[in-house]
């Protein structure tokens, strides 16, 4: 008896594990507080699919020169005291034939990816892994959703750019203020909504949920795509499952950071 394969379920690819020695070659501000790093490098190999991918960046301790270390049977290996901290960042541009990949960065706070990117400049070396996987989300919805703080705009962004001509996407971005919102080029029928903070602590409001809650939602199967503070992720989620009818197979919420809990990374 033959499966049947539901043409709408997203498909998972898997990476052979590669780590790379980057140097920075530019670093520009998109807006007041995300910065657009620039690195180059042997990119052989390098392919990232889906449009929520990460790559791992390392950032080592202060005086610690940056370099590849061996990887054994259980992953990644370390010398003692030199084990860096790790983020997961989402491709946003790159070329594998002329060897360069851009990252975003959101300016804020004090950690060590922050530090590094208010920090970075032309001539400094960045490791990173991956992507180890992808989630492809197939173009068998009638229309599609992205909701996400910016912390998920490098990953909005792509699917943004990336959905084909005819394809209908609502997007509803939560930053700062006016000053953070970002364009994009796409063929796709998007339609775009910014709420903004205005001074309010990332984390704190229920702007995103009380915007999509109060949206008129197009009809039809639509895939779902929630990024950014574990608890907003949650919350529109379930309204969309719990309220709006959505597949819970075709709704993707991702824990990027957690409101209280440093350097809390859930799903990126």
């Amino acid at each position: 008896m033959n499966e049947i394969i539901d043409p709408r379920a997203p498909r998972r690819v898997r990476h052979e594990t590669r780590l790379r020695l980057l140097t920075v070659a530019a670093v520009t501000d998109i807006t007041p507080l995300m910065r657009r790093v620039r690195l180059e490098g042997d990119l052989s190999g390098f392919a990232s699919p889906g449009h929520a991918d990460h790559i791992k960046a390392f950032f080592f301790p202060p005086g610690t020169t940056p370099e590849l270390p061996p990887i054994g049977p259980n992953g990644v290996q370390f010398a003692p005291g030199e084990r860096p901290e790790m983020r997961d960042y989402t491709p946003r541009y790159w070329s594998v034939e002329e060897g360069w990949i851009d990252l975003d960065f959101v300016l804020h706070g004090d950690g060590p990816a922050a530090g590094w990117a208010a920090a970075a400049a032309p001539g400094q070396n960045l490791v990173i892994g991956g992507p180890r996987g992808s989630v492809v989300v197939p173009m068998a919805y009638d229309w599609y959703l992205l909701v996400g703080d910016e912390t998920a705009l490098p990953a909005i962004g792509r699917r943004i750019e990336e959905l084909p001509r005819g394809a209908r996407v609502l997007a509803f971005i939560e930053v700062e203020n006016a000053a953070e919102e970002q364009a994009f080029d796409t063929e796709a029928d998007l339609s775009l909504t910014y709420v903004h903070r205005n001074g309010a602590p990332a984390g704190t409001t229920t702007l995103l949920q009380d915007a999509v809650a109060a949206a008129t939602l197009p009809a039809g199967e639509a895939y779902g795509y929630i990024a950014g503070e574990v608890n907003m992720a949650r919350a529109v989620r379930a309204h969309l499952t719990e309220s709006r009818g959505f597949h819970p197979e075709w709704v993707k919420a991702a824990g990027y950071w957690h409101l209280g809990i440093a350097d809390a990374q859930e799903d990126h």
